[in-house]
């Protein structure tokens, strides 16, 4: 099952840019227009107008997750921030900057992940001038006091605890620390559990990290819906034109090669077995059909609609569910076929099998019938989701967050055009292999006791 939905590349970012000035060609999966452009202090403004009228969805993309937390000891200060930029300005309070949000009739949240922070907001178009004063204020103004921080620390080390009682949670953890030696995807975007108990001590760092990061050169606004390029730039330049850039560039460490199996073990009584086999992926490349290839790959074999998905889970039972993640970072990071049990008596058998549909792949070419229908099964999925602003603000922010460019998205649905039965091999050979898999389990034994 899916954990984290961050794990995955969202289905509607596989779409194509439409012509910014409106005429689609007529293939394209997405035909309204989208414009990107860049402020003089670096920060990216896009906007796709999308029929939804009146309403606007209103992204702010911070190109920070745990990915830059590069410092020993300063773990989770990326997630901390999802937190504190709720804490208010002077000019808006906390209560002051809810009481705009009812007044305007929107909904505000945000969340974190290993590359990037999102704020958004969907509302009446009509406010989008009053969305940008709220949120130029808080990127540019943000204050808290020192109780403030340590009250905040706090319900972040309740946020953890309450979190790491959850097996899956427990299993992420120890399988980042078993699959990364030096990178920063070695931490959770929580952060390391001793840096979120010295986190209250941590205030001037957090003045720091706010001070490196929510600067413009980070940073990208994205407004879908019913709203015009020409509104939106303007709006961008009245209300953080004068957002100065920083000068601060993390040196994230590369990950060395990993040459032997790892391994990342759960014990839980009680709890149904789970079993994933997680590969190193390569970092998000729209100029190679290697990321798409491998998505094509995984989706052919271990989707609902695979051959092994209707043996183990519908016909022999074995199975809760079978499933893959694809994600595709700034960096390398995993990628994985997971399966949940009703037994843990069957994990050596369902690992082994599901090693011998990747073996088998290496040496037989999957076939032309089996991979155009994958590739019909991705773009239903992403039609399927272009269906409101949010869904459509949600796929586009990871080209925006992935590669800083959201023109990405015509090289990538390019690369799943041009895929071929040789690719599909060609990828399995390079990177579904034992050098580069982490074993990870739940189970009540003490150790995974799977080979």
């Amino acid at each position: 099952m899916k954990i984290f939905a961050y794990l995955a590349i969202p289905a509607i970012a596989l779409v194509s840019c439409g012509n910014p000035k409106g005429d689609a060609p007529a293939n394209e999966l997405f035909p309204y227009p989208i414009v990107q452009e860049t402020l003089d202090n670096g920060l990216t403004v896009v906007t796709v107008e999308y029929p939804s009228p009146g309403i606007v969805a209103f992204y702010i993309i911070v190109r920070a997750g745990s990915r830059e937390e590069v410092e020993p000891g300063k773990t989770g200060f990326a997630h901390f921030f999802e937190h504190m930029m709720f804490r208010g300005t002077e000019k808006y309070p906390p209560e002051a900057y809810n009481d705009e949000l009812k007044n305007i009739g929107a909904a505000a949240n945000a969340n974190t992940s290993i590359d990037r922070t999102i704020y958004h907001m969907t509302g009446s178009a009509s406010a989008l001038e009053k969305m940008f004063e709220l949120e130029a204020d808080r990127f540019m103004n943000l204050s808290y006091p020192v109780h403030a921080f340590k009250t905040e620390a706090g319900a972040v080390k309740g946020e953890y605890t309450k979190n790491y009682s959850n097996p899956f949670m427990r299993l992420h953890e120890a399988t980042m620390a078993a699959a990364f030696d030096k990178h920063t995807y070695r931490h959770t975007t929580m952060g390391f559990w001793e840096d979120i108990v010295d986190m209250p001590n941590q205030y001037k760092y957090s003045l720091t990290f706010f001070d490196r990061f929510y600067r413009p050169e980070y940073t990208a606004i994205l407004a879908v819906g019913d709203v015009k390029p020409t509104r939106v730039k303007q709006l961008a330049e009245k209300y953080f034109g004068k957002w100065q850039r920083g000068n601060y560039t993390p040196s994230t460490p590369v990950e060395p090669s990993q040459t032997e199996t790892r391994y990342a073990h759960v014990q839980e009584s009680g709890f149904p077995p789970y079993l994933e086999l997680n590969y190193k992926a390569p970092a998000f490349d729209a100029s190679t059909v290697d990321n798409a290839a491998l998505h094509i790959l995984l989706t052919i074999f271990f989707s609902e609609r695979s051959e092994l998905y209707r043996k183990l889970v519908i016909e022999e039972g074995v199975l809760r569910n079978l499933g893959f993640d694809a994600h595709f970072a700034r960096d390398p990071y995993l990628m994985n076929v997971f399966a949940s049990f009703k037994e843990g008596k069957d994990m050596q058998r369902v690992k082994d099998e599901i090693v011998q549909k990747l073996e088998e792949v290496k040496s037989k070419p999957v076939g032309k019938q089996l991979l155009e229908d994958a590739k019909s099964h991705i773009r239903n999925s992403i039609i399927m989701h272009m269906d409101n602003p949010s869904s459509i603000a949600d796929g586009h922010s990871y080209f925006l967050w992935v590669s800083g460019d959201i023109r990405f998205f015509d090289a990538l649905m390019k690369k799943y055009d041009e895929v071929t039965p040789d690719d599909i091999t060609a990828v399995a050979k390079k990177y579904l292999v034992p050098e580069k898999l982490t074993i990870s389990t739940i189970s009540p034994n003490k150790e995974g006791g799977i080979k």
